[in-house]
């Protein structure tokens, strides 16, 4: 549906493509305004809120980047509500990871520890739907093995899914950033078909635990799944360090 243009109202401020732009998220957040509706053009937005079209594209830029919006080309195109915030603070994540240079002996260590916390709220809250999906991601992920094709993002794909199964949107969140930097990781390293191979080995065997209701075996099958991961990051952990050390020599210096 498209959005009522009564639900804009002129403004007075002085940086007034902040307040557009707030009382745009405030309507999608009282859920007024919904995923597919279409907001109106440029100059009707304009016209509403009092303010110059330069104003309103300002706006719409801030909840684009936020990932509160879409704007479509052409004609029969303008700026339509869209959730994409998960997308984009994954992306703003991976944007802090780079530039903080968390290393990647850090994220492993906490990717390992959130997991559990995670796969065991998962043991009590899973539903079938959930365990329909992981099968499912786990049998493309399969499918491309046998056609000797990488399943990389299938394999993070799971993960996402085990946290959307806990049933706790906070998890979803911190999970699908940390995967984000885990597949920058990835895309650097190259895994090869045989290492993907055994990550579906072990997502299959976690789910057959996940259904049986074996929480420990669960638990221990994960730990081991990601300490295996370490294990075959290891040598580009031990270079990040010896890079480190060699740029903190430099400093010294």
């Amino acid at each position: 549906m498209n959005a009522d243009k009564s639900l804009f109202s002129p403004i007075k401020n002085r940086r007034a493509f902040e307040e557009v732009s707030l009382k745009i998220k405030t309507l999608i957040f009282d859920g007024i305004l919904k995923p597919g509706d279409k907001l109106p053009s440029e100059t009707d937005l304009a016209r509403q809120f009092n303010v110059g079209r330069q104003t309103i594209r300002e706006a719409l830029r801030i909840l684009e980047l936020s990932g509160f919006i879409t704007v479509h080309k052409g004609g029969s195109g303008g700026p339509i509500i869209k959730d994409t915030i998960l997308n984009t603070i994954s992306a703003l994540f991976l944007d802090a990871f780079r530039m903080k240079k968390i290393s990647l002996e850090e994220l492993t260590v906490a990717r390992l520890e959130i997991e559990r916390v995670v796969l065991n709220y998962v043991m009590d809250s899973i539903d079938d739907s959930d365990i329909r999906s992981l099968q499912e991601s786990v049998n493309r992920a399969k499918k491309k093995i046998e056609n000797n094709i990488i399943a990389t993002e299938e394999n993070l794909q799971f993960h996402k899914l085990l946290a959307k199964a806990s049933k706790n949107h906070v998890f979803v969140l911190i999970v699908e950033t940390i995967m984000a930097a885990v597949a920058d990781f990835l895309s650097r390293i190259g895994p090869d078909v045989e290492t993907s191979g055994n990550v579906v080995e072990y997502h299959e065997q976690i789910l057959k635990a996940i259904v049986e209701k074996k929480r420990e075996k669960a638990l221990n099958l994960l730990e081991k799944h990601l300490l295996e991961v370490r294990r075959r990051l290891q040598p580009f952990i031990d270079q990040e360090k010896k890079a480190g050390g060699k740029e903190g020599d430099k400093q010294k210096g």
